[in-house]
């Protein structure tokens, strides 16, 4: 099964508290960090992410671009995040496809769930990003621990001795 995650990103802005502070800084800093995080997820998870931002916050408008190989999306001109949102859901649908909406927006999560598409609250969502870093660490851990990765692990015996006399200058 195929799945799907679109984000409301200022929504889930205003929900994080890491967002939040950046936010109070920064706009954009929120913006890029939002990105960065839900593309590492996008790239460890396997899931297809498509993040929404209402563009009457963001000079130009109804723009879509990908970053990261992250899908992101701008509202066209009075257009909600929402009906974007809405709009997804829809062209997303079908057979052997699952669609996740994040958002905290208890109006949109009725709306997108009566379209067929399952609601992930922003918290929710921070906590499966967490648990995703929690197993990119392991993995890491792993391989470094195996040694499956290293460049020491594919030399032969004699190699390591000729590349051990250089180091010590022999």
């Amino acid at each position: 099964m195929k799945e799907f995650l679109i984000v409301d990103g200022y929504n889930i802005i205003g929900a994080w508290a890491e967002l939040q502070a950046l936010r109070d800084r920064s706009l954009e800093e929120a913006r890029d960090r939002l990105i960065a995080i839900l593309a590492e997820y996008q790239s460890f998870s396997g899931i297809k992410v498509y993040l929404v931002f209402d563009a009457y916050q963001v000079p130009g408008l109804g723009k879509t671009y990908v970053q990261s190989k992250l899908s992101v999306l701008y509202t066209k001109e009075k257009e909600t995040a929402d009906e974007l949102i809405e709009r997804l859901v829809f062209q997303l649908a079908g057979r052997r496809r699952q669609i996740y909406v994040a958002t905290s927006d208890m109006t949109e999560q009725h709306v997108i769930f009566g379209k067929g598409a399952l609601r992930l609250p922003a918290s929710e969502l921070l906590v499966k990003i967490k648990q995703n870093r929690g197993e990119i660490h392991n993995r890491i851990r792993e391989e470094a621990e195996t040694g499956r990765n290293s460049f020491d692990s594919k030399l032969n015996e004699e190699m390591r001795e000729i590349f051990e006399r250089w180091r010590r200058g022999k």
